[in-house]
């Protein structure tokens, strides 16, 4: 069974969230409860017809991505930055070369 777009965006914005927050209790941070008031604030009924439906879905693609690429860069921040200086073989395996061995 295929979920509504809404529901998949709000499951990836919440797994990126978990992944950045050292809380076990994700329910509880300020992000994913004013998340959740926005998601419930912005559904459609069978009274309402919500607008603004599209957007709430764009602004969560938008802030997933965000966060998404947010974790990335520290990752790569974290290996590659701020290490000194180098030999030549950690260089080397870095970029994906080997170096040659000499036979003694």
């Amino acid at each position: 069974m295929e979920l509504p777009a809404a529901m998949k965006s709000l499951r990836q914005l919440t797994s990126e969230l978990r992944k950045i927050t050292s809380n076990s209790k994700i329910r509880e941070t300020l992000q994913m409860q004013f998340i959740l008031s926005q998601y419930r604030r912005n559904r459609v009924t069978d009274q309402q017809h919500c607008k603004a439906q599209e957007e709430m879905k764009y602004m969560a693609d938008t802030y997933r991505c965000y966060l998404k690429s947010l974790r990335i860069h520290g990752e790569i921040l974290s290996e590659y930055h701020g290490r000194g200086e180098r030999t030549i073989e950690e260089t080397a395996n870095i970029v994906g070369f080997k170096l040659p061995h000499d036979p003694k």
